[in-house]
């Protein structure tokens, strides 16, 4: 089985409510506020180290059958630079995201990180994935 590295879209930073432990790397969030100021539509954004995924998103892949994550609750603000995007993209707002915090191992399972907390997904999740806007990731081999 093959493996790839999915670096998500960058539409945001860690807002001024995120607490995070930074005695251990990559640090480990305790509380996620993400503060959304370039979002254009992807399903998947991330800011080291957290990833997000659309509600949309968040459904299939509670319903994909596949494991080694957890979609939790996180504090979402969209910046005023969002809105003034929003609407050159054709979008309304900017939808609900769900913290996809991944706990599987890269190489191993469907969803893993690596040392650098980036995304490391199977071919099945890469494929569930890509039924989905990802126009903003970049996508590569892994070679663990």
């Amino acid at each position: 089985m093959a493996f790839h590295l999915v670096r998500g879209d960058a539409a945001g930073d860690l807002g001024e409510n995120t607490v995070l432990d930074t005695s251990v790397h990559p640090p480990r969030v305790q509380h996620l506020h993400f503060a959304i100021d370039a979002w254009t539509g992807d399903d998947l954004i991330e800011r080291f180290p957290v990833l997000l995924v659309t509600q949309r998103l968040a459904e299939a892949l509670s319903a994909s059958g596949m494991g080694a994550f957890q979609l939790r609750d996180a504090a979402i603000s969209v910046e005023p630079e969002a809105e003034e995007l929003l609407h050159g993209t054709g979008f309304e707002a900017v939808p609900g995201f769900r913290w996809f915090h991944v706990t599987g191992t890269a190489g191993r399972d469907d969803f893993g990180v690596d040392s650098q907390a980036s995304l490391v997904v199977s071919d099945n999740a890469l494929a569930l994935l890509r039924q989905f806007n990802l126009d903003g990731s970049d996508i590569e081999d892994y070679h663990g």
